[in-house]
């Protein structure tokens, strides 16, 4: 066995501590590189996330514009509404044994409770007078929150307390139930057609008095 001399053993140090320095460069190099790929995912996570947040503003407004369209919209049918039903509301219901003289429309107040209430059309004639709902599509839900509002009316407006308070709904079209559940309650059903309106309930028809 050939013996090692002393300068040979401190080559394979120094030939040792150069790998390791190699070694060490290659790892800093390759931890530049992993934070250089960190900074650049983190710049296109942000810039990715102020799309998403410049999209969901946009996304925002065109909704907050559409809804302020819609209620226009609704709004303006809603008084187209009104407005046809209440031109024909005195002759039909005189037609129906109802002397109604004149009609006002959206009577508005607050309720005891502070909340606010709200009447389509009224129709009066002296000591009696005809509630009427307005909806473009009448539901069963419609019908029971009326007679609720209905039942409350004489509290919410005292001025009306000792008068004989009759209800209707005024509508375009009717859902499933709707137009028999407002006659079985006692309430005139008063159909939109065309440039008019019409008392559809059947002859026998009673209604409620409230």
């Amino acid at each position: 066995m050939t013996a090692v001399t002393h300068d040979e053993v401190w080559e394979m140090f120094r030939e040792v501590a150069r790998r390791f320095e190699e070694t060490d460069k290659k790892f800093q190099d390759t931890d530049r590189k992993f934070q250089d790929t960190d900074r650049l995912l983190r710049q296109r996570f942000e810039e990715t996330d102020r799309k998403f947040q410049d999209t969901d503003r946009m996304i925002k407004a065109s909704d907050r514009k559409l809804n302020k369209l819609e209620d226009l919209f609704t709004s303006q049918w809603g008084r187209l509404m009104e407005s046809l039903v209440e031109g024909d509301l005195v002759n039909i219901l005189n037609r129906r044994g109802i002397a109604i003289g004149d009609t006002t429309t959206r009577l508005k107040g607050k309720r005891p409770d502070g909340g606010n209430f709200e009447f389509d059309i009224l129709a009066h004639n002296g000591q009696a007078m005809v509630v009427i709902e307005v909806k473009t599509t009448l539901r069963p839900q419609d019908v029971k929150k009326f007679i609720e509002k209905l039942n409350h009316i004489k509290q919410w407006v005292p001025r009306y307390a000792n008068n004989v308070i009759y209800g209707g709904v005024a509508w375009l079209t009717a859902a499933a139930g709707a137009e028999e559940m407002a006659e079985s309650r006692g309430l005139f059903s008063i159909r939109a057609t065309g440039d008019s309106a019409a008392i559809v309930n059947s002859s026998a028809f009673h209604p409620r008095s409230w």
